[in-house]
């Protein structure tokens, strides 16, 4: 199995060392942070904190959320990155959620047809999901993930303190996926998550190895990476939808990819003969879920057909 694809996954005390060694030894002609305008509040300082060497690096800052991952947000990166005098022996660190990770790693892809680049994920979803694996790109238009590249970063460092940070439905939203990792590999993983807290390390770690593992034998996605996209087919569709009509209140990935893990189990038994008895349970447990959380549990009418 090709191994180029397998990033180091690094946490605590490891993570802050191997970004201070990375930045002290010289290897980089430049070094280049990005950050939204909430990472730059509230998760930068700290960083600058841990790992004292990057306080040096420059600051590029794009506009958060779902709406700013576009070509265009990639476009003003490049030239900020050409400004700066980054060339093609310089470091990019992406320090944000999944759409920081996924828009930074394109944009270091494709800068000078290639750089090196960090993912620092500060969300539960970019810590489990979004930044493992090498997925890079933007979204087209209302599409999503339609442009981009499979490449992965040089190593991605978990610091589980930036969950601090986080609103609860944030928390939430992360969970969902470590739900799913369960649901298509780990029974046990599934179990425990309906009720223990999803912060703790070792089930975040637990979380980050699966997809890891499934990534190792499958990593361009021709075959059994798919599984990773349980409840993505239509839960995209419904996140696309929603951003296609701004009089909607939004959902968040996760809680889009939580309806659309039921709506799956659902057609998984009306195709591909997975039990009523299994659907049903995934639908109620996810419910449960959901509603023992402040989503918006308006929402789940959806789900009470």
């Amino acid at each position: 199995m090709n191994e180029q694809f397998q990033a180091d996954i690094l946490t605590p005390p490891l993570a802050q060392a191997f970004l201070s060694q990375k930045l002290a030894a010289g290897q980089y002609s430049s070094v280049f942070v990005l950050c939204d305008d909430q990472t730059q509040f509230h998760c930068w300082p700290a960083l600058q904190k841990w790992v004292p060497e990057v306080a040096d690096a420059h600051l590029l800052v794009m506009k958060s959320g779902e709406i700013n991952k576009t070509i265009e947000t990639c476009t003003s990166l490049w030239k900020e990155l050409s400004v700066g005098g980054a060339d093609r022996n310089s470091l990019l660190v992406n320090l944000g959620g999944g759409v920081v990770t996924d828009l930074g790693g394109f944009v270091a892809c494709t800068y000078k047809r290639g750089i090196d680049f960090i993912n620092i994920p500060t969300s539960l979803l970019s810590m489990v999901d979004a930044s493992v694996g090498g997925k890079t790109g933007v979204d087209l238009g209302i599409l999503k993930n339609q442009v981009g590249i499979i490449q992965e970063p040089i190593a991605v460092l978990v610091l589980p303190n930036f969950l601090n940070t986080l609103p609860e439905r944030q928390m939430h939203n992360g969970m969902v996926e470590m739900l799913k990792h369960g649901l298509i590999v780990d029974k046990g993983h599934w179990d425990v998550l309906t009720v223990e807290n999803c912060s703790q390390l070792e089930l975040i770690q637990h979380s980050i190895e699966i997809k890891k593992e499934v990534v190792r034998q499958d990593p361009t996605e021709k075959g059994l990476r798919k599984i990773l996209n349980f409840g993505h087919t239509l839960g995209h569709a419904i996140e696309s939808f929603l951003l296609n009509h701004s009089e909607r209140s939004p959902l968040l990935h996760g809680e889009a990819i939580a309806i659309g893990m039921i709506l799956e189990a659902y057609l998984s038994h009306k195709v591909c003969g997975l039990s009523l008895l299994d659907a049903e349970l995934i639908k109620k447990r996810l419910i449960a879920f959901l509603r023992r959380r402040p989503l918006l549990r308006m929402k789940l009418r959806l789900l009470a057909v």
